[in-house]
């Protein structure tokens, strides 16, 4: 009985072992990628910073009043939020919090008779969503964990798209934001149309106090690179999203490498009291036939 006892802790300790390895591995891996994708997030700054810049300015200058893009709708019937998630699982919470900030939003929505549309970015999202029954539109995965401006430019492109065919009134983000490796949070951002506050500020004159002059004419300028700014805050946000994976999919493997050291203790320990009784009743046995046997040369 302590014999087949012994052999099953051994098959859970090398079984936990291999685990242990795994998330060992993968720990690594996702160290690595923290730094070269926050180093993208800091690189991606610049480009934003200077076509938020430009958009000020012109829209400053007068260009642009009837743009869709700025002009918020009297009455915001649908809301669109784009939820950025992983492609994978194994990385804490990370993709829950999005998933609660996201239903939360589509709930406070309903409660207020609006209606909503997900646009689910990351296959968890996508499968989170279509499985409870929300109404979705067309989703995008495959890149999280490494996403190009490609990807971001089909997602501006599709919720833009919509938003100017009066489909829905208004597009929100929810992803999460990299602050550190050891600090990411849930943020909700507006994408579509541009807050006040995004173009306001600028002052479409030059040094010498004279206004700028464009060319083409700054309507022109400022509906070409509306969509392009779009395209850059969809871009910034999947580089925050793939950089706050990496760093919660870190410490969720850490946090199970801890687990499984602790459990491989744990067994071995209930292994060898095991062993322990097994040879203590052995001892037992011989000593009590040798008892036996003489006991039985005295009679």
């Amino acid at each position: 009985m302590a014999g087949g006892q012994e052999r099953i802790l051994r098959g859970r300790i090398r079984s936990v072992q291999a685990t242990k390895k795994i998330t060992r591995a993968m720990e690594l891996i996702a160290a690595s990628r923290i730094v070269k994708a926050q180093q993208r997030v800091i690189a991606a700054v610049p480009y934003s910073e200077m076509i938020t810049e430009v958009v000020k300015d012109l829209a400053a200058s007068g260009a642009g009043s009837e743009s869709p893009f700025l002009k918020t709708r009297e009455q915001i019937k649908t809301t669109c939020y784009v939820a950025i998630t992983a492609d994978r699982g194994l990385c804490g919470g990370y993709n829950s919090g999005v998933l609660r900030a996201t239903e939360g939003e589509v709930k406070a929505d309903v409660l207020a008779g609006k209606d909503y549309l997900v646009v689910p970015v990351g296959r968890k999202s996508e499968g989170y969503f279509r499985f409870r029954g929300y109404k979705i539109g067309t989703g995008f995965a495959g890149f999280s964990d490494a996403p190009g401006y490609s990807d971001a430019k089909s997602i501006g492109e599709y919720v833009v798209d919509l938003y100017v065919k009066g489909i829905i009134d208004r597009v929100e983000l929810v992803y999460t934001r990299f602050v550190s490796a050891g600090t990411q949070e849930v943020v909700r951002r507006p994408l579509v149309p541009l807050e006040q506050d995004v173009v306001a500020g600028g002052d479409g004159k030059s040094a010498s106090n004279s206004d700028y002059e464009f060319e083409p004419d700054p309507s022109v300028i400022l509906e070409t690179l509306l969509p392009r700014y779009v395209e850059a805050r969809v871009y910034a946000a999947l580089l925050n999203a793939a950089a706050s994976e990496h760093a919660a999919r870190q410490r969720a493997m850490k946090s199970a490498t801890d687990n499984a050291e602790e459990l491989i203790k744990t067994l071995s320990r209930i292994m060898n009291r095991a062993r322990q009784d097994s040879i203590t009743t052995e001892i037992m046995e011989i000593v009590g036939g040798a008892e036996a046997l003489g006991s039985g040369k005295s009679a």
